[in-house]
């Protein structure tokens, strides 16, 4: 993890001066090491042998067996049997060990928390989902996001379950296996820095300095993104896409934003406010919004919802779609959050109908761009938010 962001994590070792060794992340973080790594996750529990680990990342051979005798001692890496050769003796086959390290993910919605436990290859341990008021205030916001992380630890990892009731912070940054916590919430946001603005709906959050808040509370490293940016992130792991991984995340659930992904990589632009994809204005005379403006895709998605048109919702979402496929030429869009998820047909079929309708007037040889629905269903945003943890260690899914 790149500790320049403020963002660091660990594999194993609790608290300072616990003496329980484990892997530091900073010296994992190199090019060659992620490589080595991403390539023993992709391999699955059928691993991948030395030589090919050369092959595939154009290391040597000696360069090769450094790394892996490394993930070895660390526990990150485990023999997986041997697999005949060409000439001379088997290969031994090495896999990754995915309980070695785990990563929390939290999404705060709203109106709603959900928090999951994943290990190493983003399998989901153990999950939690309880209602929240984003504007009930940061002290109750932050006790939410506490109790969710500990119960989540002691039940996932299975350590310290009397201590995780008592000191949430302590449980977790006692338990060995922990990289720390993703978090995920409406924007915008400074990603960087870990400081809320001025969150659509809830002025009070403006300047808030939340990953270091948390870091304070709970005693482990803590990165903070949008929620689009998070769901994009965990789809490009997952590899969604197309061609080179190129698309459009568009989450319509109590608000509605973007994630952007170029060649596998989130997009966050230089101040990380890419994306605010629902306060782009399409109707200048049109209603207010609560960001201020007005005849903001939001506002005329959202009150299409309200009054149950879906299909003049699925409309207003497929003008900005078409929007962004006319400024970036994306090859692909992808529809998630708990309004599409209620009516997944009619938002597909109408935000395509709109491209499909754009295409047919520019004339295209390649039509239009396709819409699907984004897999992960309702826990998306939170299994993205724990992939701000781990993507970085096998060096995925950054473009800054």
């Amino acid at each position: 993890m790149n500790r320049s962001n403020g963002q660091g994590a660990r594999i194993g070792g609790g608290g300072a001066g616990t003496g329980t060794g484990g892997a530091n992340l900073l010296a994992l973080r190199s090019h060659n090491t992620a490589l080595v790594l991403d390539l023993l996750r992709t391999a699955g529990a059928e691993g991948i042998s030395r030589l090919e680990l050369a092959e595939r990342t154009g290391l040597t051979p000696q360069a090769v067996s450094k790394i892996t005798a490394r993930l070895r001692d660390e526990g990150l890496a485990a023999e997986a049997g041997r697999r005949a050769s060409t000439g001379g003796k088997p290969r031994t086959v090495l896999r990754l060990v995915p309980g070695a390290g785990h990563a929390l993910g939290v999404h705060l919605d709203r109106d709603e928390l959900r928090a999951v436990l994943v290990d190493l290859d983003g399998t989901v341990v153990a999950e939690r989902c309880a209602p929240l008021d984003l504007g009930a205030g940061a002290e109750t916001v932050l006790e939410g996001v506490a109790r969710a992380a500990a119960e989540l630890a002691a039940e996932g990892l299975g350590h310290l379950v009397a201590e995780a009731a008592r000191v949430p912070g302590a449980a977790l940054a006692a338990a060995p296996t922990l990289l720390g916590l993703g978090v995920a919430l409406p924007g915008p946001l400074d990603h960087v820095r870990g400081v809320l603005h001025r969150i659509t709906g809830f002025p009070g959050w403006d300047g808030y300095p939340l990953r270091e808040a948390l870091e304070r509370r709970l005693g482990v490293p803590v990165v903070v993104d949008k929620d689009t940016n998070a769901a994009a992130l965990g789809l490009a792991v997952g590899g969604a896409g197309a061609g080179d991984g190129t698309f459009a995340y568009l989450h319509l659930g109590t608000g509605l934003g973007a994630g952007l992904v170029f060649g596998g990589g989130v997009h966050r632009g230089a101040r990380t406010g890419a994306g605010e994809f629902g306060h782009q204005v399409v109707q200048l005379d049109g209603p207010p919004c609560t960001c201020g403006a007005r005849g903001c895709i939001e506002a005329l998605c959202l009150a299409a919802v309200a009054r149950g048109d879906l299909a003049e919702a699925a409309r207003v979402l497929g003008t900005g779609a078409a929007n962004l496929a006319g400024l970036l030429d994306i090859d692909l869009v992808l529809l998630g959050g708990r309004t599409v998820a209620a009516a997944p047909g009619a938002f597909v079929h109408g935000v395509g109908a709109v491209l499909d309708a754009r295409a047919r007037r520019e004339g295209g040889h390649d039509g239009a761009v396709p819409v699907r629905l984004a897999p992960g269903g309702p826990r998306a945003v939170a299994e993205g938010a724990a992939q701000l943890l781990l993507a970085p260690l096998f060096g995925r899914g950054e473009t800054g």
